[in-house]
C-alpha cells in the first residue's frame, strides 16, 4: 500500500503516523531502538504490506499486467490503490478527505524530528506538493509511476505503466473494492498498535 492507505490505517497520533510511513524508509535503521509508538506503527505497516502482497485478489490483479511490467505490478498497485481509496473515500471514512489530510499532514510536520533524514526530505516534498491528493487524477498517478521508474537503479520497462492501468481500470477498481474491506478487517484484528492497548 502507498502513503494514503498507510495513513488511513495509522492511529491519529504523531508517532503512529510517522511509524506507519516509516516502512518505506527503514532500510539500514536499527528499528529495535525506535520509540515504542513508532515501532508499533512500523510493525503495522509491515503487516499490512505482507497481507496485501499475499491476498488472492491482489495476486489476480497483478496478473492483469503485461509480462514486461508484471515484475513491478505491486508498485503500480500501491499507487493505484491510493487513487481508488480517494475515489471511494466516503465508502470507507466518515471524515472528509480534506479534514483527514490536514490532520495527517500536521502530525507529520510535527513528527519531522522523529524521521530519518531521507524520510524527512520525502515527506516534506509530499506535503508541499500535496502528492496524496494529486492521486485523485489518473494523469498524476501516471506521472508518479514514471518518477518511480526513473529511480529504479537498473534498466527496466516499467515506464508508461499508466497505459495498462487505464486498460484494466474497471477490473482494478472492482478488485480494490473487493480487497480493501478484507484489509480493514485484517487490520482491525491484527493491528500491533491497538493490540498493545488491550
Amino acid at each position: 500500500m502507498n502513503y494514503l492507505a498507510h495513513l488511513y490505517f495509522a492511529q491519529a497520533t504523531i508517532p503512529s503516523r510517522v511509524g506507519n510511513l516509516l516502512g518505506d524508509f527503514a532500510r539500514g535503521l536499527d528499528t529495535e531502538v525506535l520509540p515504542d509508538g513508532i515501532h508499533r506503527g512500523l510493525r503495522n505497516h509491515r503487516a499490512i504490506d505482507h497481507y496485501t502482497d499475499s491476498h488472492p485478489d491482489v495476486r489476480q490483479l497483478k496478473a492483469l499486467f503485461s509480462p514486461q511490467r508484471r515484475r513491478y505490478s505491486g508498485i503500480v498497485l500501491d499507487v493505484v490503490f491510493d487513487h481508488f481509496l480517494i475515489r471511494h473515500w466516503h465508502t470507507f471514512s466518515d471524515r472528509s478527505l480534506d479534514h483527514f489530510l490536514a490532520s495527517a499532514y500536521n502530525d507529520l510536520e510535527q513528527g519531522y524530528p522523529l524521521m530519518p533524514a531521507h524520510m524527512q526530505r520525502v515527506v516534506k516534498r509530499m506535503i508541499e506538493g500535496d502528492w496524496i491528493r494529486s492521486y485523485s487524477d489518473l494523469e498524476q498517478v501516471g506521472f508518479a509511476l514514471d518518477r518511480i521508474a526513473e529511480r529504479i537503479r537498473f534498466q527496466n520497462r516499467f515506464g508508461g505503466a499508466i497505459v495498462e492501468v487505464e486498460r484494466h481500470y474497471s477490473e482494478l477498481d472492482e478488485g480494490f473494492l473487493t480487497f480493501f474491506p478484507d484489509l480493514i478487517d485484517f487490520t482491525s484484528e491484527n493491528n500491533p498498535e491497538t493490540q498493545a492497548n488491550l
